[in-house]
């Protein structure tokens, strides 16, 4: 059985809040309407003590009442007081002296005996009395003479008219159900406009709850629940765009991880590949002579010179796959220094030099004296020579050199450049790839390994600078190049 609906936020809270603001209206009514009456009701007992006053008075004075009292009846004709009874005893004798309407009777003392005392309405026990033999209520007032010889006692019967006169003005109830009905409509809208942010939220939670992707815009009210609630919207905003970020980091991670393991799987590949070649040629050669011991000596010496050249490109291969590693896997624990890059350069051509391992081609370099860097000499000294082999083998220039050519606040820019053929525009972009030859014939004979541009570029990447190629308009190759300043 399906639960019943329940009140919305808003009923809930106008309900309760318009009750208490009809209960504090009825009460403020209620004692206004009852301080009226009674403030009614005081005027009458003043008017009678008054004439009392008056009565006394004439009497300390030696006046006669009569025309005091014939000016009472002429005055109060046709009005509320028509009605208006007193008596004027002389209390020596208990003789009645002055009267106006039907007498009223002589007692003692009327407020201290319950029986002649009694209750009307709210109205309270000091303003009404009725006769000890009769069933009439009145408004009653007596005073003594200073000598105590005189009372005059003044009533008046609490009559249809009386009652009416107490009895509260039309208008009362016009304002109080006025009153009633703005209160209503204060209630109502002050609850609607409290409600309407926690509506607000209410729609917000249901739709981040069931939608991924759900942007808030909601604009909430300028108070403090509306900040309460944009303080919430703020927290959600910042969860979704953590988990978008750790969605995307995650995303390039697993990405980053898939090529780092495409890159593994290639260069076990190409390593495989590299490598038979050399060993079947040193185990072609070793054979053939283990098989022909009678071997002419000159022919056995050549092989033997051939299987050695093929081991030292092992060898060779073996280190700059050992390199590449560790610039790839270790890059942070690689240590890092000041480097003075001209005294670099300088040694590095001087060896070039010595060697003899350029015929045909010039080293030169064109580098201001404190050009110091931030790297790794001995990196630093292989990418150099990593470059200037590639340019000996390849470039079939008569020239080779490297130089500053800019810098800024933070890197040094160089060009290593040779005078040579260069290369094709399409294999440019896969010149920094592992064993990638633009002739793959050629570059074997020369024993080149495959691996020295991919060397360059991790060795500048790991020290913080980048590496681009291209060829140059008067010819050859220009490796421009970026390394941090010390």
């Amino acid at each position: 059985m399906a639960g019943r609906r329940r009140l919305s936020y808003q009923w809930r809270l106008f309900f309760p809040l318009v009750g208490i603001l009809w209960v504090l209206m009825a009460a403020l009514v209620f004692f206004q309407l009852r301080r009226e009456r009674h403030s009614r009701a005081d005027i009458i007992r003043s008017q009678l003590s008054m004439i009392n006053d008056r009565v006394i008075t004439s009497y300390k004075n030696d006046r006669d009442v009569t025309p005091f009292l014939r000016f009472i009846t002429n005055y109060f004709n046709n009005e509320l007081y028509d009605d208006i009874r007193l008596s004027v005893y002389d209390l020596p004798t208990g003789r009645l002296t002055y009267y106006i309407g039907q007498p009223l009777p002589l007692i003692e003392d009327p407020e201290s005996d319950p029986s002649t005392v009694t209750t009307s309405g709210d109205l309270a026990d000091e303003y009404l009395w009725n006769e000890p033999t009769g069933e009439e209520l009145f408004f009653y007032q007596l005073k003594d003479s200073p000598d105590g010889r005189v009372r005059s006692i003044t009533a008046m019967p609490y009559n249809v008219s009386v009652a009416n006169a107490l009895a509260t003005d039309a208008d009362m109830w016009v304002i109080f159900i006025i009153l009633v009905v703005i209160a209503t409509v204060v209630a109502y809208l002050s609850t609607r406009y409290v409600s309407r942010t926690i509506r607000l939220l209410r729609d917000f939670t249901n739709h981040a709850a069931h939608d991924t992707g759900f942007i808030p815009t909601t604009k909430f009210p300028n108070d403090e629940l509306g900040e309460i609630s944009q303080q919430i919207i703020n927290i959600y905003n910042k969860r979704s765009q953590a988990l978008k970020d750790l969605e995307y980091e995650h995303k390039v991670a697993m990405k980053a991880t898939r090529e780092k393991s495409r890159i593994k799987r290639s260069l076990t590949n190409n390593i495989n590949h590299e490598l038979k070649t050399p060993i079947g040629i040193i185990k072609g050669y070793i054979d053939t002579i283990v098989e022909n011991p009678d071997m002419p000596e000159e022919q056995r010496t050549s092989f033997l010179h051939k299987a050695q050249a093929n081991v030292d490109r092992l060898c060779a291969m073996l280190n700059d796959i050992s390199t590449i590693t560790r610039l790839e896997d270790g890059k942070d624990n690689i240590p890092v220094e000041t480097v003075d890059f001209h005294e670099l350069v300088y040694t590095t051509a001087d060896e070039i030099k010595e060697t003899g391992m350029a015929p045909g081609m010039k080293f030169v370099y064109d580098l201001p004296i404190d050009c110091d860097v931030r790297g790794n000499a001995p990196l630093l000294s292989g990418m150099i020579m990593n470059l200037a082999k590639n340019a000996i083998a390849y470039s079939q220039g008569t020239e080779m050199g490297i130089k500053l050519v800019s810098e800024n606040d933070k890197f040094y820019t160089f060009t290593f450049y040779d005078n040579g053929v260069g290369v094709e525009e399409k294999h440019l972009p896969y010149l920094f790839e592992r064993f990638f030859r633009v002739d793959s014939g050629r570059s074997r004979k020369v024993g080149g390994t495959g691996l020295g541009l991919p060397i360059v570029k991790n060795t500048i990447v790991t020290l913080g600078g980048s590496i681009t190629v291209n060829n140059r308009p008067e010819g050859g190759l220009q490796f421009m190049f970026t390394l941090p300043k010390a």
